[in-house]
């Protein structure tokens, strides 16, 4: 089966999300180049949702700070033999179709909906590339062909109390979409259960030729170009639109799905990768994460002079190609390739990206430190938050960001 979902179907992966409130994290680079769980980047975990599940045609759209995303996919995506037809391409702004750069999800699409004919394809697979979950995008795709839908979304089961956050979706008994609102004030209920309510994953099964119709007339209009604002509102009523139920797998990570567009939702889903026993497995064989490390050499601790409190250990944490802990301890973190913790040093709770460095006696308490920063001798982040907004951003739930290219 996944043979043939090669071949009648494309992705198109939405990847030039701003990302302002991860801003810190963003300031040089698009949300889903954000590095998440170590040695990953958000978009990892879309691309290989698509390969996993036999879809080797990939379109990635990116826009916003696109550099860092652009070389991360070239390195670490490069996988795909174009001979097949297969391909992870970059369909950057154009001006194309006129002069203006992507003006939303839609717009993005329609802007290269030349590219769209010339793939040999049934169905369109919009994605987006900042999220994380786990999906096998051939069940999805068996689910709207068995409905015979002209486009199928993606929806995740909550409470209805939380639906008023998300695009909110009405079904009728047999699935099919009888209403759709972003953010409401009364979200309607599945049908049979009072206390729940769908939301959509901005994913969703087009096919081709519906799509290009559904785009075309979408540009004509007055609208905000947004696939959930404005193509599903005008496409349920006349057209076969239904749901699939995301997050009916056996494993316990079959409904993980986050949208970690906060430093605090961020911090928390990579915590999670840290605990002894997490909701999101990134060591399921049958499911690899793909991503670019580089050359880096093994992780080691070094120093084992307990008497003196110079021990290199970690405990409870993702501990990346390259990373030595010389005589200090971490604790309950995650540390990128690269990372350097000297001797005395304590991390505990925090997020260092690649090459960062700790100097001795300096102690990080939950803070997400970005690329290259180095941690003075002696200095404290995490212990004096009214110290430490002066200078840096903390979160409500207190978590300290030091950007990239900060000199402390």
């Amino acid at each position: 089966m996944k043979s043939r979902l090669i071949h009648s179907a494309v992705a198109f992966v939405l990847a030039g999300g701003v990302g302002t409130r991860l801003y810190g994290l963003t300031k040089d680079r698009a949300k889903p180049a954000v590095p998440f769980g170590g040695k990953y980047r958000v978009i990892d975990f879309t691309l290989s949702n698509c390969v996993n599940s036999g879809i080797r045609k990939i379109f990635v759209l990116p826009q916003y700070k696109s550099h860092s995303l652009i070389r991360h996919t070239r390195d670490a995506w490069s996988i795909l033999n174009p001979e097949l037809g297969e391909f992870v391409s970059h369909l950057s702004p154009q001006m194309r179709v006129g002069e203006d750069w992507y003006r939303g999800t839609a717009d993005a699409v329609f802007q290269n909906v030349y590219h769209l004919e010339q793939v040999d394809c049934e169905h369109v697979i919009i994605l987006s590339g900042d999220h994380i979950y786990k999906m096998d995008y051939g069940h999805f795709i068996r689910h709207h062909q068995k409905k015979k839908a002209d486009l199928t979304i993606s929806a995740i089961e909550v409470d209805i109390a939380e639906a008023s956050r998300f695009g909110a979706i009405e079904v009728d008994g047999d699935g099919r979409v009888c209403g759709f609102e972003e953010k409401p004030e009364n979200p309607r209920p599945i049908p049979g259960k009072p206390d729940r309510a769908f939301i959509s994953m901005g994913v969703y099964i087009f096919n081709r030729d519906v799509l290009i119709k559904a785009l075309n007339d979408d540009a004509r209009r007055d609208t905000s170009h947004d696939f959930g604002r404005d193509i599903v509102p005008y496409m349920y009523p006349d057209r076969r639109v239904y749901v699939y139920r995301f997050g009916a797998g056996k494993n316990k990570d079959a409904a993980y799905w986050r949208d970690i567009g906060t430093i605090d939702a961020y911090w928390r889903a990579n915590m999670d990768l840290a605990s002894v026993n997490p909701v999101f497995n990134l060591y399921d064989k049958t499911w690899p994460i793909r991503t670019y490390e580089g050359q880096y050499p093994p992780a080691k601790t070094v120093f084992a002079d307990e008497e003196k409190g110079r021990a290199g250990k970690a405990l409870d944490s993702i501990i990346c190609s390259g990373v030595i802990i010389s005589g200090g301890k971490v604790i309950k973190s995650v540390l990128s390739p690269g990372v350097r913790i000297n001797s005395y040093a304590e991390v505990c709770e925090s997020i260092l990206f690649h090459d960062v460095v700790v100097g001795m006696r300096a102690r990080v308490k939950k803070a997400i430190i970005d690329k290259g920063v180095r941690v003075p001798d002696g200095m404290r982040i995490g212990y004096d938050l009214d110290k430490d907004r002066k200078r840096f951003y903390v979160s409500d739930d207190g978590v300290v960001v030091i950007p990239k290219g900060e000199v402390l």
